[in-house]
């Protein structure tokens, strides 16, 4: 990694003129027309040796001149009052890391300190619901972080984790008796339509309602009638749910529902009696998780409902004990939307005062909403949010009509083209924030969208394929700025992959990903490789771009984006 080599080279020097520090930290130039990395650790040692900067940085940088490989790192190193240390990287050691990235698998990221076991919970669909808009959140940002830490080189257990025991299922229960649909008719037609009529009928028939929440506290309870329906629906439901994950490469390792956790209830009820924090309030079991710390109020924990029923905490903390018995988990990670932050909070708090798991285990990685150009949840022209199917016909529509032979694509490569329309457009912005749904935009082969990194590959994939490069190493030369530009931004992978891994972010491969088409379209259409008499210029070339697609394709692979065979 070239940060920690000039951090090393820096750090050294520093403890030979006696500065007593651990680290010097360096990072990307914000003025890449003056250096290409920065060190501002001038400031720091002035205040520790009551110096002034000026003198220390002056007698870093003199020091740094006289080492005897100087030029197998810099091309020049320059003090810049009042305290910053810039550095031009030399053209051998540019190409030096690049030919070590290029004969690793992972771009000689290296191994974590530590391999931790990480359990992800997302995905999160209700049984007898359609997938909308807001599943597609939570689908692929959870499974691009899931990829993201199994490139690092921990253990990832992803869990969908389906919501199939709570009032939804009583009100399709019920739907089923009211219509008297036979369980072998039953169709996923059929709970498309009743689910949210029940609904509706439920907020305006409080007799219905109720009967609704007596149906899943039966089922709960194990009625055998109510059971045999629920696994009906749930075996409709679950096949439906799985042929949208299937066409968005979304894949987990457990199918876990609410159910599932039941069986540990009695165990983490058993537990938080021992230690005295279930309490009761208005005939309902609560747990108090607010601290003296706390600057907005934070609720009790509602273990159990008046009429006996358990809620989503309850199966959460259940789902925690189960996951610490089978997995013993370094982390739990949770990604779901912004908006569920306080329920979280609540069970998070919950399980480290019962002792079930450590409050630092936890992490509840948010999400905001896809909006549309109101700036509003995004909504069909009927007022629903849009299931996943509509979404993908969508796009398929839009790229179709950008252009005429798009209709002439073979199916696998169309579908792949809708998947990085969409995904790109969601993962290249901070998973905190909100966005704007523009399909147009998103579709379009220039700017910052999906078919534009396809389009990047496909471009260069078709220079390089025919020029074999099996025994050539690069040599130390680079030819013009272009062609720098292009190799210093394919330096940077191990602090682009380092952020995202380390916030959870895929938004900062997408941007680095971007950033490299941006360079590489820059570098092709002023470097023809093509009819290039000099030999070791050309397959130097074709050796870069060969490193630089199979980055490429490796980003978005983690981006939970495929590769067309044409577009």
């Amino acid at each position: 990694m070239v940060v920690n080599e000039l951090e090393n080279i820096l750090l050294a020097v520093a403890k030979k003129l006696g500065y007593s520090t651990e680290s010097m930290r360096v990072i990307l130039s914000n003025r890449p027309d003056l250096c290409d990395y920065q060190c501002d650790e001038v400031f720091k040692l002035a205040k520790s040796a009551h110096k002034n900067p000026i003198e220390i940085g002056e007698s870093l940088v003199e020091e740094v001149r006289k080492i005897d490989n100087f030029s197998d790192y810099f091309d020049s190193v320059e003090f810049v009052k009042p305290g910053f240390i810039n550095m031009t990287l030399s053209s051998s050691f540019i190409n030096r890391i690049l030919s070590a990235m290029y004969s690793n698998p992972k771009f000689n990221l290296g191994e974590p300190e530590k391999k931790e076991t990480v359990v992800l919970d997302y995905g999160g669909p209700n049984v007898a619901k359609p997938l909308h808009v807001g599943h597609m959140r939570t689908a692929i940002v959870g499974e691009s972080i899931k990829r993201i830490l199994n490139f690092a080189g921990h253990k990832t257990i992803a869990d969908v984790h389906l919501g199939d025991y709570g009032l939804q299922i009583g009100q399709v229960i019920y739907g089923v008796q009211k219509e008297s649909i036979a369980l072998d008719n039953l169709t996923i037609g059929d709970l498309d339509r009743i689910y949210p009529a029940m609904s509706a009928l439920c907020k305006e028939d409080e007799e219905v309602k109720n009967k609704c929440a007596e149906i899943t506290k039966e089922l709960q309870d194990g009625n055998l009638e109510y059971r045999e329906m629920w696994k009906k629906i749930c075996e409709i439901s679950s096949e439906d749910i799985l042929g949208i994950y299937k066409y968005l490469d979304v894949s987990f390792d457990l199918w876990y529902g609410e159910s599932d956790a039941y069986p540990y209830i009695p165990k983490v009820e058993s537990i938080m009696k021992e230690k005295n924090l279930l309490q009761e309030s208005e005939g309902a079991i609560i747990v108090d998780v607010s601290k003296e710390t706390d600057k907005k109020e934070v609720p009790p924990l509602v273990f159990q409902k008046s009429n006996g029923a358990y809620l989503y905490a309850t199966t959460d903390l259940a789902t925690i004990q189960e996951r610490m018995e089978d997995f013993n988990p370094d982390k739990i990670l949770y990604i779901t939307d912004s908006r569920q932050s306080l329920h979280f909070e609540q069970v998070f708090r919950a399980a480290d005062l019962a002792g079930i798991a450590p409050y630092s285990i936890f992490e509840h990685l948010g999400y905001g909403t896809v909006n549309g150009s109101d700036g509003k949840p995004y909504k069909t022209r009927n007022g629903d949010s849009p299931k996943l199917q509509y979404l993908f016909d969508q796009a398929k529509e839009v790229l179709i009509s950008k252009k005429e032979t798009n209709a002439d694509m073979q199916d696998e490569d169309v579908d792949k083209i809708v998947n990085a329309i969409l995904k790109f457009a969601d993962l290249q912005n901070n998973r905190e924030r909100d966005y704007i749904f523009d399909i147009s935009k998103f579709s379009e082969v220039v700017g910052k969208t999906g078919p534009y990194i396809l389009y990047t590959y496909l471009r260069i994939e078709k220079i390089i394929q025919n020029i074999s490069i099996d025994n050539h190493k690069i040599s130390n030369n680079i030819y013009n700025n272009y062609d720098r530009d292009l190799r210093l931004k394919l330096l940077e992978f191990p602090v682009a992959f380092k952020n995202a891994l380390e916030y959870r972010m895929p938004n900062y491969l997408a941007d680095y990903v971007y950033d490299i088409c941006v360079l590489t379209n820059a570098f092709y259409q002023n470097n023809h490789i093509n009819g290039l008499e000099d030999e070791e210029k050309k397959l130097d070339w074709v050796f870069l771009l060969t490193l630089t697609n199979r980055m490429i394709k490796e980003m978005l692979s983690l981006l939970v984006i495929n590769i067309p065979t044409v577009m």
